[in-house]
């Protein structure tokens, strides 16, 4: 499943990309139109808080509602399937590019607390963004967890 926000859910963007989804991200005063030619295109369901998008989308459209992150993501997960740890921490989530392994030249730029753990080390190809597993991604990975946890209903 891929899937496009609109500039009004930015955080849920990134929550989709840290779980492992490809998610285009529109970008500040993006039309419309172009935002359904993107999705169309590549096969995108448009997640958005506009209902006239949301209606121009259908039926891959899902209006989101609620407020703060985790109402979004619930949002989401009670109109389509989200596994929130389909395959977490694969994509960047500034610019939705899959991660590599990291290299060494790369892994030596980390901090040394996040060399000195077990990895693994991923880069960015495209921002040369680096990850390693430290103290943000246990945040998001309770995160994730909690969210599907309530998606469950438990």
């Amino acid at each position: 499943m891929r899937f496009l926000c609109d500039e009004m859910l930015v955080r849920l963007a990134r929550l989709l990309r840290a779980a492992g989804y490809d998610t285009y991200l529109a970008s500040g005063g993006e039309a419309d139109a172009a935002l359904l030619r993107v999705a169309r295109e590549e096969g995108r369901m448009v997640l958005t808080r506009d209902k006239r998008l949301a209606a121009a989308a259908s039926p891959d459209s899902v209006l989101i509602e609620g407020h703060g992150l985790e109402q979004e993501a619930l949002s989401l997960s009670a109109a389509v399937p989200v596994g929130w740890d389909a395959e977490p921490f694969s994509r960047c989530v500034v610019d939705n590019a899959r991660l590599r392994e990291a290299s060494a030249e790369e892994v030596a730029r980390m901090p040394a607390s996040a060399r000195a753990g077990a990895g693994p080390f991923r880069a960015c190809p495209a921002c040369g963004r680096l990850y390693w597993p430290g103290s943000h991604v246990q945040r998001m990975s309770a995160r994730l967890a909690t969210i599907a946890q309530a998606r469950l209903g438990t």
